[in-house]
């Protein structure tokens, strides 16, 4: 018996050492030992081996989309509808055929929705060997089935007590750390020791997710006294930006763990909490974020104008409170790998727990992020433009799809509004151009 416990001590021992010399210590100082990265480069190989021989078993099963959708404008999708009749659509009349243009636009959103689609997981172009992604792909061969087995016990045997270990220490350093750091006056030492606690404690925490990030264009980071905005995928995007730079973090205000680690981190940093009651009051929160960022000393305030999580395809409307503060906008674009992991977090499927529980059991977190040139409201430009203008900014840099719906969709019934806006549009054509034919006779007799 004393046998073995000596045994549990000496690996325990060898643990920690091993946790501590070779990846704690290098995470809080931003350095890397390059075993990250080697890990990474042998998935790449393990990935397209096994990407090979499913494409060799279950060639006949990989086909396209099930919808081929048109690019035309409604204007150019109804003229074609038309081209077999002698009547144009430019003569602004109603025409039957007008009808099956939203027969068919009805039918392709039942089939194949391209907004509720984008509140599920990715869809991936090959398997990655997680049974999350695929519950059959590891039947299909012997080869195949015993590579995944041994992934399963890499992941959930290895990886998976390390990476808890390292997110309960930083997580713990974080609301130790900000603490003692509350304590001391309200000066330059204060803010550079907040600082630097907020940036090792998220570093730790991103090697207990075996982040591998890639940082584009740093000469663009947000600089003090502005705000960034950014796409929003899941929550550990703050942990993502939070690890090359400390921010002032916006949300609502909670209670249990997380109310813990709120209060803790206000104690040494400007971080903007709300009430929930405070959250309804629009007015309330835009001053909040004003008095912060008059203040020039004081951390970029993170913002994801998105107003929920969103599955790394695309970048959908930003509420335009955030453009309403004034200052200047520093736009970021975050883009995850979903070859090595599913970062969306589907939060009407699983809970936070379950959530990092995924993330912590995936193979890894391999993203790019990139940093834009900073933007300001042009003049005579209202804060629904400037939004739409950063938005558009944001999903070109980071290769996502640009999208005019509201996020807020996840949860709600469309909009009355959205409908009008297609009965409008329909309108015009019809009803508009004929009230326009119809008064150029009496614009040429008049001039006559």
């Amino acid at each position: 018996m004393d046998d073995l416990w000596s045994i549990t001590t000496l690996l325990l021992q060898v643990w920690f050492s091993v946790m501590i010399g070779l990846i704690m210590i290098p995470a809080m100082f931003g350095l890397s030992l390059g075993v990250t990265s080697v890990y990474i480069q042998i998935l790449v190989k393990i990935l397209e081996v096994t990407a090979g021989m499913i494409y060799l078993c279950c060639s006949s099963l990989l086909f396209p989309g099930l919808i081929q959708r048109e690019g035309g404008s409604m204007e150019q999708e109804m003229g074609e509808l038309r081209r077999y009749r002698t009547q144009s659509i430019s003569r602004g009349e109603f025409a039957l055929s007008d009808s099956f243009y939203f027969y068919r636009k009805g039918l392709e959103s039942i089939v194949d929705d391209q907004v509720t689609q984008r509140f599920s997981s990715e869809e991936l172009v090959s398997w990655n060997l997680l049974t999350r992604t695929n519950h059959n792909f590891h039947y299909i061969s012997l080869r195949l089935t015993v590579i995944w087995g041994l992934g399963v016990i890499i992941r959930y045997c290895v990886l998976f007590p390390l990476r808890i270990t390292l997110a309960i220490i930083g997580i713990s350093w974080l609301v130790i750390g900000t603490t003692l750091v509350g304590f001391l006056p309200n000066r330059r030492v204060k803010n550079w020791l907040s600082e630097l606690v907020h940036l090792m404690c998220y570093r730790i925490c991103a090697r207990g997710l075996s982040a591998t990030i890639q940082y584009h264009n740093k000469n663009n980071k947000p600089q003090k006294g502005g705000i960034c905005v950014a796409n929003h995928t899941s929550p550990i995007d703050i942990v993502i930006l939070a690890n090359d730079g400390c921010y002032a973090m916006v949300g609502q205000s909670h209670s249990g763990l997380m109310g813990v680690i709120q209060r803790s981190m206000v104690r040494s940093c400007p971080h903007v909490w709300f009430e929930r009651s405070e959250m309804r009051d629009r007015h309330a929160v835009t001053s909040r974020l004003r008095a912060h960022v008059a203040a020039k000393c004081n951390l970029p305030i993170l913002i994801f104008p998105e107003g929920t999580c969103i599955n790394n395809t695309s970048v959908m409307m930003f509420k335009k409170g955030s453009f309403e503060i004034g200052g200047t906008i520093y736009p970021v674009a975050i883009k995850y790998d979903p070859r090595f992991g599913d970062a969306f977090w589907n939060s009407a499927k699983y809970n936070m727990v379950s959530y990092l529980l995924r993330m912590m059991t995936s193979w890894a977190i391999v993203v790019n992020v990139w940093y834009l040139p900073p933007m300001t409201r042009q003049e005579g430009e209202d804060a629904t433009k400037f939004a739409n203008r950063v938005k558009s900014a944001i999903a070109h840099q980071g290769g996502l799809l640009d999208m005019a719906w509201d996020g807020s969709l996840k949860r709600d019934k469309v909009k009355e509004e959205f409908k009008e806006h297609q009965q409008k549009m329909y309108s015009s054509m019809v009803v508009g151009k004929k009230a326009r034919n119809s008064q150029e006779p009496h614009t040429e007799s008049s001039k006559s």
